[in-house]
């Protein structure tokens, strides 16, 4: 190896760990009311059922910025560095400027849905950078990604714990620095440069004018610009003609069924198990801790994944944390075995995102990874909001059964995945293998 290429490997790990710490602090914005959710209920006056509809506007918000980007190619025309660091700050500043505005749902709807456009730049983004950079890695440096991506998804209830005595817009102006602070860190990598090497930089600018190449007519030999919307169009029909690509997005629509709803009732379903139930640390805490237990389910998976292969990671992911849905409500009433069955859930439900993205970005074409990604990201979504409203509704009325509901995104997430089991065709091989 040479010393230009060993500053090269340094700088690329360098770049990821700055990346996956960017992925923590931006996506804290995503789950922030939920680190207060009494506070921020008595304050607007909202019922259960109005408050998870306050959680999913930041969902449609997402759905509506990965819409957006998958039709208009964004994501593969802009550097997702740029992308990533404009995202967070408008995202950071829009879940700032409401907690200081009179107390009105539906303003507060309006913010949180814009929030979760510019999320729609941030995690789709960070995975992109993640694959142009860590190659023949990147299902592990993904899981890396995903973990942060629970962590942050967990910080509000951890700066709830570490903050009871504080107000409740306390943990909304937290995310916020949070994510201003991921947005700094990205801009330093994009200031030492992207970390590739000459050939791997190389790769990703033919991708690049690959998917906004110009047409040439058969006449008189001019060009003639493709329009962006055609342009888009063929890129959705080239990703979905390819079973394997269908067969990682429609696991990851199935997985995506049960994660977000679970998510958002994991501080109701620890209401409901501890026998403390007036202690607010205690359940930020506990809360935090069921939630975060995805980092390491999300890590050990991608270490798993490099001798098993990601697909088997994922099947038996989404298997156990089916499982997990279908028992929880027969366990008997005992505190401790409730968080620890609480505790594998959230280290099991999202161990196999990672591995669905890794395996969309190799099935995909190389030109059109980011479009790729955001397409199975806007789907997935699409179909938690809908998981997300019915079982805040349904908890409320009938109780830990109501998890029930969650149990068919699992089974129709493995059924959809088959295709990757049975290893008809091998993912592109990677540049650098």
């Amino acid at each position: 190896m040479t010393v230009s290429q060993s500053r090269v490997g340094r700088g690329t790990g360098a770049a990821i760990v700055a990346i996956v710490l960017a992925q923590w602090f931006g996506t804290s914005l995503w789950f922030s009311p939920n680190g207060a959710v009494d506070g921020l209920s008595t304050w607007l006056g909202s019922t259960p059922a109005q408050f998870g509809w306050l959680i999913a506007a930041t969902q449609i918000g997402f759905i509506a910025g990965t819409l957006l980007s998958a039709t208009t190619g964004i994501a593969d025309r802009f550097p997702p560095e740029r992308i990533f660091i404009v995202s967070s700050l408008v995202g950071a500043g829009l879940n700032f400027v409401w907690t200081l505005g009179p107390s009105d749902l539906v303003l507060v709807w309006i913010s949180r849905f814009l929030v979760g456009v510019s999320l729609a730049g941030i995690y789709p983004m960070g995975m992109k950078m993640i694959v142009k950079r860590a190659q023949a890695k990147s299902a592990q440096a993904l899981a890396w990604l995903v973990a942060m991506l629970t962590l942050g998804t967990a910080m509000p209830q951890f700066l709830s714990a570490v903050g009871a005595s504080l107000p409740w817009q306390s943990i909304m102006w937290g995310s916020s620095a949070l994510a201003v602070l991921g947005a700094g860190l990205v801009a330093t990598i994009s200031r030492r440069g992207t970390g590739l090497s000459g050939r791997q930089a190389g790769l990703s600018g033919r991708g690049a004018a690959q998917a906004s190449a110009p047409t040439v007519t058969a006449q008189t030999g001019a060009t003639r610009p493709v329009p962006a919307k055609t342009a888009a169009d063929s890129a959705l029909r080239r990703l979905f003609r390819d079973r394997m690509f269908r067969a990682a997005v429609f696991g990851y629509v199935g997985h995506m069924w049960e994660l977000y709803a679970f998510w958002t009732v994991v501080p109701t379903l620890v209401i409901a198990a501890l026998a403390d139930q007036h202690s607010p640390t205690g359940l930020a805490t506990t809360s935090f801790l069921v939630i975060a237990a995805g980092v390491v389910g999300c890590v050990i998976g991608g270490i798993i994944s490099r001798r098993t292969g990601g697909a088997a990671v994922a099947a038996v992911a989404l298997a156990g944390s089916g499982l997990m849905c279908l028992i929880y409500p027969l366990l008997p009433d005992l505190a401790p075995l409730l968080i620890a069955a609480l505790a594998l859930w959230g280290f099991l439900v999202i161990a196999d995102s990672p591995q669905f993205s890794d395996l969309a970005a190799r099935y995909a074409p190389a030109e059109l990874t980011g479009t790729g990604l955001t397409a199975m990201n806007s789907l997935g979504f699409a179909v938690s909001v809908i998981s997300i409203v019915i079982l805040q509704s349904l908890i409320a009325s009938i109780g830990v059964a109501a998890v029930w509901l969650l149990l068919p995104g699992p089974i129709l997430g493995l059924i959809a995945m088959r295709p990757l089991l049975v290893r008809r065709r091998v993912p592109k091989p990677d540049p650098d293998e």
